[in-house]
């Protein structure tokens, strides 16, 4: 490949090599003193936004940023610039986010012009000659294939293709995007099987948990004040509310058992909220703070996945799944192909297909409380072979 070929040896033992200690890991970087060495990089281009919600890149890179230098680039902002600018600034975790700024009124080769020209820039200012190149978004490689790079990992966390709104580009940009991947990542078993026939090298890396975070709920937190005055019993969920929540599912259970409250945390994005359920008993309290889910977990009594099952939730696979799960409370959920394979056939998690399904096994649920024997015993089981730290150490031995 030619991210592999414009490599020497040398060269790329050097812009790998993540130091083991903390010490080097912290160190300030030379890389723009006169004679200084080349710090190695990471450059991430996502669609997503740092600060938008706290899910698979943030556990990732925050792990890569101990070891090297990691940037983070968005998508264009669009707005009263006389000219493209780039937004940089430093976010929890040692990754430094940059935000292409762009006038209104570019047209999309315009647009990819301006992106190349200020990432380029920042590059040569910073002296970084042969990044590691991670994509989350194929459409960045629009303005980036001219990079050259130590190597090219692709994360696809999701099939973005089948998402409302996405641009007709994404498919052959992605396309692309494999023919220049030294490696690819797979969000999930079925997305796994979707990809490997595209590339030669990709393994899937479903969603992974913080039980230590998550563990916190099954002690005794705080209520959140919104959340304390809602009486029980509370079925609760946690997602960004998009084209994959089932409204009309969350509508009939509501419906069916008014004396249930329906708890429902997150942004609401690419829907209009007016067509989402308005009941007594269903309660929106927007988006939170990764920091703040334990405290909200703790105060329900149970947790639900009110999926569609739809093109864009084929290939999922939920990272709050095991999320609930360390929070010691059970689940239940649409049948997610991936949530059915990991948790659902091993009797962790109980599916429903159905508004009167899901009432039954919420009824079940409820009625049984903390009389399943052995199943949080199980469900422990599973989560010790899960964690962050060791997604990352096998995608870094993988790169390597």
């Amino acid at each position: 490949m030619a991210s592999q070929a414009a490599l020497r040896a040398d060269d790329l033992s050097r812009a790998l090599s993540l130091s083991e200690t903390s010490e080097s890991a912290t160190a300030p970087s030379n890389s723009d003193e006169p004679g200084g060495e080349e710090r190695s990089t990471l450059v991430c281009f996502s669609h997503l936004r740092w600060n938008f919600v706290y899910q698979r890149p943030q556990h990732l890179l925050s792990r890569f940023a101990k070891e090297m230098r990691v940037l983070y680039v968005e998508e264009p902002v669009f707005g009263d610039e006389a000219a493209p600018r780039l937004e940089t600034y430093p976010v929890d975790g040692g990754v430094t986010v940059l935000v292409p700024r762009l006038p209104h009124g570019l047209d999309e080769g315009a647009q990819l012009e301006a992106q190349r020209r200020l990432v380029d820039e920042h590059l040569r200012e910073l002296r970084v000659a042969q990044p590691l190149l991670w994509y989350y978004n194929p459409l960045a490689l629009g303005f980036t294939d001219h990079l050259s790079a130590a190597r090219v990992v692709y994360d696809c966390m999701d099939e973005l293709s089948a998402f409302r709104g996405a641009p007709p580009a994404l498919v052959e940009r992605e396309r692309r995007l494999f023919g220049r991947a030294d490696v690819v990542f797979t969000g999930g078993q079925s997305l796994y099987e979707a990809k490997r026939d595209h590339h030669r090298n990709v393994h899937a890396f479903p969603s992974s948990v913080d039980v230590a975070h998550f563990g916190k709920a099954r002690g005794a937190l705080a209520d959140p004040p919104e959340q304390a005055a809602i009486p029980r019993p509370r079925i609760g969920h946690y997602a960004v509310i998009d084209e994959r929540f089932d409204a009309d599912l969350v509508a009939a259970i509501a419906d069916r058992r008014p004396d249930w409250q329906l708890i429902l945390v997150g942004p609401v994005v690419k829907i209009d909220p007016a067509t989402l359920p308005r009941r007594p008993n269903v309660h929106y309290l927007g988006g939170k703070r990764y920091e703040e889910l334990p405290a909200y977990l703790a105060g329900w009594d149970m947790a639900f996945m009110p999926f569609a099952i739809n093109e864009s939730t084929r290939f999922i696979s939920p990272t709050k799944t095991p999320e609930y799960l360390a929070a010691g409370k059970p689940v239940v959920s649409s049948p997610v192909t991936d949530v059915v394979r990991t948790y659902g056939e091993q009797g962790l998690v109980r599916i429903a297909a159905s508004p009167d399904e899901f009432v039954a096994a919420i009824e079940a649920t409820l009625a049984e409380r903390d009389a399943r024997p052995g199943w949080l015993e199980r469900v422990d089981r599973l989560l010790d072979a899960m964690s962050w730290d060791k997604t990352y150490n096998q995608m870094r031995d993988l790169i390597r």
